[in-house]
């Protein structure tokens, strides 16, 4: 597969040092370079093609690199270009989180640097196509309520369900606690959101701040249930429900 991508960047030569990356990249097709937001978006409106991938500056006049990056709609099915800031200034790693940012890359940077942000472009690309039906009789592939994907800082990592403990709400962050791993993995997502992609025949939410494992729950005490070391509570409006989760225990 090959990724259509656009370069943005106020220097000429910063522009053309990402074009070459781009263009010395086999799986990578340029398709538009431009010395400002403003041309860029112009371009994204008027071009035929797709663009998968946005390489873009931050610090531009009349319009910078992460508004850009808020105006693009994402509608459902067609998920927009996907953007990798490439910046001289460090400290816009946190905002480009915000805008959902495939990666950060630091100027100057190498090839070596570039090629390991595309590889992950790809991946992601990879990981996004839909899944067509198959020509020929093929090996069963892994049952989909198996394991979800969080974006975890600027990856996308796999967390087999059995391997969830509990999972915290944070506001607008989640904390997900596993059987492998001593550390929660923070992933920025609402605890709704999470809630709506785990079965339901495997985790229940029993607070408004928590998910649990059904499968780990180690005991129920008055209003609380015991995963390992942690006393997790049961808030009242969740009360009914897990109730009749407990009643099959009797």
């Amino acid at each position: 597969m090959k990724l259509n991508c656009i370069a943005v960047d106020d220097e000429p030569l910063a522009l053309k040092l990402v074009g070459r990356f781009i263009e010395q990249t086999p799986f990578l097709n340029l398709v538009g370079s431009y010395g400002s937001a403003v041309a860029a978006l112009r371009g994204l409106q008027q071009q035929s093609t797709p663009v998968d991938l946005l390489f873009l500056d931050i610090q531009m006049p009349d319009l910078n690199g992460l508004e850009l990056a808020r105006v693009l709609v994402r509608e459902p099915g067609q998920p927009g270009p996907r953007v990798v800031f490439t910046t001289a200034f460090n400290q816009y790693a946190l905002e480009g989180y915000k805008v959902d940012a495939l990666d950060y890359l630091l100027k100057p940077f190498t090839y070596e640097e570039f090629l390991r942000v595309a590889n992950k472009a790809k991946s992601y690309a990879e990981l996004s196509q839909p899944a067509n039906p198959p020509a020929a009789p093929a090996e069963p592939a892994e049952a989909p309520d198996d394991y979800l994907y969080l974006k975890v800082e600027y990856q996308l990592v796999r967390v087999p369900f059995h391997d969830i403990l509990y999972i915290e709400g944070l506001k607008d962050y989640v904390k997900v606690y596993r059987q492998s791993e001593p550390r929660p993995l923070l992933s920025l997502t609402s605890l709704k959101t999470l809630e709506e992609r785990l079965p339901p025949r495997q985790f229940m939410r029993i607070h408004r701040s928590y998910i649990v494992g059904l499968n780990h729950i180690a005991s129920i005490g008055r209003g609380t249930v015991h995963i390992g070391t942690e006393t997790i509570p049961v808030s009242d409006s969740y009360r009914e429900t897990f109730d009749q989760f407990v009643s099959r225990w009797k």
